[in-house]
């Protein structure tokens, strides 16, 4: 591999967070400021985001990530982990769980890709516009002009109030995206890839996984409907609730993550 960037915050034992596409570790700034005060909190950048630099040489397929996070993890030397994940980073966390079970001490996601709905409808265009080679052009117009971030080109469906997104968090998700040409290159590469595959393969494993398993789901979400909760509630053995977050969007773990937080807390304490 290479470098692997990440935020690593707080005390206790290890909580591994993994974000989606166009994001990085900044995404779960909200819930690790809480959840900080009962766990080591590791958010990575997925290789192609974030200060995490890629050459063609990397795998940026699912299962790729996957082992990115693995690799993390023996790099910083962290035994069993609470994982966590929202969109994308969620078909991730699916496939490092059903490929390293021991490597978890619980597992939380929250809206995300599932077998049978990757990449979702409404956002398959974007996949689209990757394997055409048009996504880079996009992202580096994004990157200069906010206004079009918020709107329903960029953040906009992921947001309840994306007019309230910070313009430093902004800057922070598309800045690096699109310092290079490489690097918006690297991140169409990755986005291309996104197809139903690697979560088939991975499905026996998954209705194997006795992981204690929370879902966090906001029902206001056009990607990631409530039905894609309960199919994963009836695919993993290990889930123990859905809690459902009314009318939260996609970005909901950044948005609204002091409500989230209280729940992660909660289902870290049953499993202790």
């Amino acid at each position: 591999l290479g470098d692997i960037s990440y935020i690593d915050v707080g005390e206790g034992p290890p909580a591994l967070f993994v974000h989606g596409v166009f994001t990085n570790a900044v995404f779960w700034r909200n819930v690790v400021e809480e959840a900080g005060t009962q766990r080591r909190c590791i958010a990575v950048d997925l290789p192609a985001h974030g200060q995490t630099r890629t050459t063609e040489s990397w795998d940026l397929s699912l299962p790729g990530l996957a082992t990115a996070l693995a690799a993390v993890c023996d790099a910083i030397e962290v035994g069993p982990v609470d994982l966590v994940a929202n969109d994308t980073g969620g078909a991730v966390a699916q496939i490092f769980a059903a490929t390293n079970p021991h490597r978890l001490r619980s597992f939380t996601l929250t809206n995300c890709d599932t077998q049978g709905n990757i990449p979702p409808p409404d956002f398959a265009p974007v996949v689209d516009l990757a394997r055409q080679g048009g996504l880079a052009e996009v992202v580096k117009r994004l990157a200069t002009d906010f206004d079009l971030a918020r709107s329903n080109v960029g953040f906009g469906s992921g947001y309840e109030r994306p007019q309230d997104l910070p313009d430093e968090v902004l800057h922070a998700y598309l800045a690096p995206l699109a310092e290079s040409d490489l690097r918006a290159r690297e991140l169409e590469r990755c986005v291309a890839q996104l197809e139903p595959g690697p979560l088939l393969a991975v499905e026996p494993q998954l209705k194997e996984l006795d992981t204690p398993t929370l879902l966090a789901w906001g029902t206001g979400d056009p990607f990631f409907d409530l039905s894609w909760a309960r199919w994963l509630r009836d695919t993993i053995p290990g889930v123990t609730e859905i809690v459902e977050i009314e009318g939260a969007k996609l970005f909901f773990p950044d948005e609204r993550g002091a409500e989230l937080a209280p729940h992660l807390l909660r289902h870290w304490q049953a499993v202790a």
